[in-house]
C-alpha cells in the first residue's frame, strides 16, 4: 500500500500528508503484536516512498460494508471484533502501561496532527454548518437538515466531544474503524487502514464501528429484494 498526497475517494482537491504511512505502519504493528490474529502483518516499510508491504488478504476477503450491503451475515464478528477492541485499546492505555512508557507512545503518535485535523472537520464541524463536502438526499432530507444546523444545544455537546477526542490520549486508537476500515469472510476478520490513528479517547473507535452497524441495520429495507428480504437482518 502506497500513500498519495490527496484523500483517494475524493482526489487531489483535498490534498493529505504521504507521512502518515509511517503512523500508519507502525499503528499496524503495535496493534499487530497485540491482537495479531485480526491485523494484517507488515513485513517492511519504506519511508521515502510512503509505502506498506503487509499481508494480502486474500479472496473471498471482501469490506465489511460490501458484505453487510449485500446481506450477508458474519456470525464471528461481534466476537472477532470485540476481541480487537479489547486488546488494541487496553494494552495501550495507563490501564496497562507506566506513565512513562504512556508518555513516550504519545510523543511517538503526535506528529500525526494533520490526519486528526482531518477528523475534526469531518465528524466535529462540517456536518453541523454549511460545507463543501456535506451529501444528503435531497429535498428530502432538507428540513432535518435545516434542524441539525439550528440545534445549538446540540452543537454545544457536539464541541464538548470534540473537546474530548483532541484532549484526552487514552489509548492507541484507529482513528477512522469504519466498516469500510474492516475485511472478512465468514471465519476471519481483519483491521485494515488505520493511518488516521493517535492516542485518543477509547470510545471514538468502539463509537465510530458501532455507529456504522447502527447504520447498517437501518438501511437494510433499501437493500432488499426477492432473494434476500432482510428479515434475518432485521431481528
Amino acid at each position: 500500500k502506497q500513500a498519495i498526497p490527496y484523500l483517494r475517494c475524493i482526489g487531489a482537491s483535498w490534498p493529505l500528508t504521504k507521512e502518515r504511512a509511517y503512523f500508519e505502519s507502525l499503528a499496524l504493528k503495535e496493534h499487530g503484536s497485540l491482537c495479531p490474529n485480526h491485523v494484517p502483518q507488515v513485513y517492511h516499510f519504506d519511508q521515502p516512498l510512503s509505502l506498506i508491504a503487509m499481508r494480502y488478504l486474500e479472496p473471498p476477503h471482501i469490506i465489511l460494508r460490501k458484505g453487510l450491503i449485500a446481506g450477508i451475515e458474519y456470525p464471528l464478528l461481534a466476537q472477532h471484533m470485540s476481541d480487537y477492541l479489547t486488546r488494541t485499546l487496553f494494552f495501550t492505555s495507563l490501564l496497562y502501561h507506566s506513565t512513562f512508557e504512556h508518555r513516550h507512545a504519545v510523543a511517538e503518535f503526535c506528529g500525526n496532527a494533520e490526519l486528526c485535523r482531518h477528523t475534526e472537520q469531518v465528524v466535529f464541524s462540517d456536518p453541523y454548518k454549511v460545507a463543501q463536502y456535506n451529501r444528503w438526499t435531497s429535498p428530502h432530507l432538507d428540513h432535518d437538515v435545516e434542524t441539525v444546523r439550528d440545534d445549538d444545544i446540540l452543537k454545544i455537546e457536539v464541541a464538548e466531544l470534540k473537546s474530548m477526542f483532541s484532549e484526552r490520549a487514552q489509548a492507541l486508537i484507529h482513528g477512522d474503524l469504519h466498516t469500510g476500515s474492516v475485511m472478512v469472510t465468514s471465519d476471519s476478520t481483519q483491521v485494515i487502514d488505520p493511518e488516521f490513528a493517535f492516542y485518543g479517547p477509547m470510545g471514538f473507535d468502539i463509537g465510530a464501528f458501532l455507529g456504522n452497524l447502527i447504520l447498517a441495520f437501518f438501511s437494510q429495507d433499501g437493500h432488499a429484494d426477492k432473494d434476500n428480504d432482510r428479515t434475518v437482518c432485521m431481528r
